[in-house]
């Protein structure tokens, strides 16, 4: 090698934009050549048409179309008869009588209703039993129970709070001498836990003062079973009057 002489690289191997256009020219005219070539074609001849079934409308004189009548063997038909008989039944004359007046209307006789019936059962009368089927009813007076409606004695009931509880002691409710009905007086009692009653308090009036004085002294005067709380209940006392006579 001199020392005087130069080495130039080779050139680079690369596709310039002239390239590329010719390129996509080639490709661009042989797709229309393919199109051009490959894309026209003839359509397939027809065949000739053999061996298809036809259809034919048939007209009402067919022996086709008759087989489908449902009355073909129910009836008669005008096929079935010779030229010049009809199906039709002959007409039969009306034979006229010789009447000698009009007809008349039966009339109804509301009074002869029923007279064959009742002829009837004038001559085939039945011969008639009395039949007891049940006894004679016997009259008896009803048993009452009258009662006294004003108390015989006089009495005295528990209520409230006291209703069942046990009474130690026994009242003797003594009859007023009055000459009336007395209403019933009630007393309300407060009881203490040892069956003492503590309290007495007239709710209602007999409408006599010495009746309800005597009902609040006969009220003190209960003793009950021992109970722990205060009880709270009422007593009442009926009363039996004494007439007074007058004088």
């Amino acid at each position: 090698m001199n020392a005087g002489t130069v080495e130039t690289p080779p050139p680079a191997d690369s596709w310039g934009w002239k390239k590329f256009l010719l390129v996509i020219l080639l490709a661009s005219v042989a797709h229309l050549a393919f199109v051009f070539l490959l894309g026209a074609k003839k359509p397939a001849p027809r065949r000739a048409v053999k061996n298809v079934p036809v259809f034919q409308l048939a007209d009402n004189a067919s022996e086709l179309v008759r087989l489908t009548d449902p009355t073909l063997f129910a009836r008669p038909h005008a096929e079935d008869f010779p030229a010049g008989v009809t199906a039709s039944a002959p007409a039969v004359p009306v034979q006229e009588f010789g009447w000698t007046e009009p007809p008349p209307f039966l009339g109804l006789n509301p009074a002869k209703l029923g007279g064959d019936f009742n002829a009837f059962m004038q001559t085939n009368r039945l011969a008639t039993s009395a039949l007891k089927l049940k006894p004679e009813p016997q009259f008896a007076a009803p048993a009452i129970d009258l009662e006294p409606a004003l108390p015989q004695n006089s009495s005295w009931s528990l209520a409230g709070g006291l209703a069942g509880r046990r009474v130690l002691n026994t009242l003797s409710v003594p009859a007023p001498a009055v000459n009336d009905i007395l209403a019933p007086s009630r007393v309300q009692l407060l009881v203490a836990p040892d069956g003492n009653v503590i309290s007495t308090v007239l709710l209602e009036s007999s409408g006599l003062d010495a009746a309800d004085q005597s009902a609040l002294a006969l009220a003190r005067t209960l003793r009950f079973a021992p109970a722990k709380p205060l009880v709270f209940g009422e007593i009442t006392f009926t009363w039996h009057t004494v007439p007074v006579s007058a004088p």
